[in-house]
């Protein structure tokens, strides 16, 4: 299976208008776009019944008590974990692309709706626990929120989008759902995989 992208190249630095925010020079960050990427996919493997997609930033700091805070840097080496930006599930196997904008086209406070059409399914992504104590953008976030890394990291972040091919057309989750219940879900069922990575940086 083969997964990419027209929207960036594979290793490369991701456009800002498929970003959370952007560097500005008064303000340290603005938000952006938030425009999801475009994205294409083929050798989808025989017997496959649904796909899923997952963007996974793995360099999020484990610490967050320094995270954009003036006179300090997050250096490089400290401990990572990772921020889920999108979980999109119950994919059919007949589909083969996604439009760049076409899930999302701004950053939406208190975060986006889950309406999608059957069979398309949206998981709740980490901006929600993240603004969950902030009183204008706490909220349930579903779908794609793009890149945001602190402006005071010194490590670039590196964001997986990764495909999977089920064997089963619907995975066993109901209601309000995380992308770490998605992959507790797949287990299992997943035929094949493939992913296309991109950077994105706002540190100076």
């Amino acid at each position: 299976m083969k997964i990419w992208s027209d929207s960036f190249k594979d290793g490369a630095a991701i456009p800002g208008d498929f970003a959370f925010a952007v560097r500005d020079a008064q303000t340290k960050v603005r938000l952006s776009s938030n425009k999801n990427p475009h994205l294409a996919w083929s050798e989808v493997p025989s017997g496959t019944e649904s796909l899923v997609l997952l963007c996974i930033d793995g360099d999020a700091p484990t610490d967050g008590s320094n995270v954009n805070k003036e006179g300090t840097t997050l250096p490089a080496s400290m401990p990572r974990a990772d921020f889920y930006h999108w979980c999109l599930i119950d994919i059919p196997p007949t589909r083969s692309s996604i439009a760049a904008g076409e899930f999302s086209r701004a950053v939406t406070p208190k975060g986006k709706a889950p309406t999608l059409d059957a069979p398309l399914r949206h998981g709740i992504n980490d901006y929600t626990g993240w603004f969950a104590g902030d009183k204008d953008m706490a909220g349930d976030y579903y779908g794609y929120d793009g890149p945001c890394p602190p402006w005071n990291d010194e490590r670039t972040h590196h964001y997986v989008f990764r495909l999977y091919a089920l064997d089963i057309p619907r995975l066993q989750l109901e209601g309000r759902f995380t992308c770490q219940d998605v992959l507790q879900a797949m287990h299992g069922h997943i035929l094949d995989e493939a992913q296309v990575i991109g950077n994105y940086s706002l540190f100076e």
